[in-house]
């Protein structure tokens, strides 16, 4: 580990990728260790403990995913992004359920993963679980059980359509965080949809109806103008 500046461990196949990809992150402040399959990925990891991992979904010897599937059964919990080529929704909330705290579709723009590494270092908790993998998220009153697809407020169940509540999962596993119309849209709908961000702001609607939540003087999620949404109660995971 750098003494001055956090280890990043960048494990990708593609060398176009990883060329350009680790001085980029070195200028920004990080020491990066860079591999190119998944076995060395996980030996690397094990043995210099970096403060967060990205691991490209389609690598050698080791995907991408199956590396991630044993540091969490090693109790390794160091933050992880997914890079990934894959469009649907339900296949990157598989990733997050496997332990990843955040994905990134490639192609993608190297400044907006930056903002993601950043987000992801913000939020974590050293050795302790993500909140990606937590089944029981906790804001104040709030309660969602992921698993059995519901969220409650002061005891009462809430009723909300399965879009509302990805976009309060989502939302709620990326706290005090700035989410875009378009993270959303993506992240729930899937980048094939054929959705405007408007459809966002109406299961946004449909969500502080259901939390009495007034957008003047938010108690959960704050409108960012021009640029989505955020997450400000603090965020507790179980499980």
């Amino acid at each position: 580990m750098s003494l001055d500046r956090p280890t990043i461990l960048l494990a990708d196949d593609d060398p176009t990728i990883a060329d350009s990809l680790a001085p980029f992150l070195e200028r920004a402040g990080f020491h990066v260790l860079v591999v190119s399959d998944g076995m060395n990925a996980l030996e690397k990891a094990q043995a210099h403990h970096p403060e967060l991992i990205i691991l490209d979904v389609l690598m050698p010897r080791m995907d991408g995913r199956e590396t991630l599937r044993r540091l969490r059964k090693s109790n390794i919990w160091t933050p992880t992004i997914l890079l990934t080529q894959v469009g649907e929704a339900s296949e990157r909330a598989l990733a997050l359920e496997e332990g990843a705290d955040d994905y990134l579709n490639k192609p993608f723009d190297p400044h907006e993963l930056l903002a993601r590494i950043r987000a992801v270092l913000r939020r974590a908790r050293p050795g302790e679980r993500s909140l990606s993998v937590a089944w029981l998220l906790t804001a104040n009153e709030l309660i969602l059980d992921r698993r059995a697809r519901r969220a409650s407020l002061s005891g009462e169940t809430l009723e909300l359509t399965p879009k509302a509540l990805s976009v309060l999962e989502y939302l709620m596993t990326h706290p005090d965080e700035a989410v875009s119309r378009e993270r959303l849209l993506d992240a729930v709908w899937g980048w094939e949809y054929p959705a405007g961000t408007r459809t966002v702001d109406t299961r946004m609607a449909e969500l502080r109806r259901a939390l009495d939540d007034d957008p003047a003087e938010p108690r959960f999620i704050e409108t960012i103008p021009s640029e989505g949404y955020r997450f400000i109660a603090p965020v507790h995971g179980e499980g």
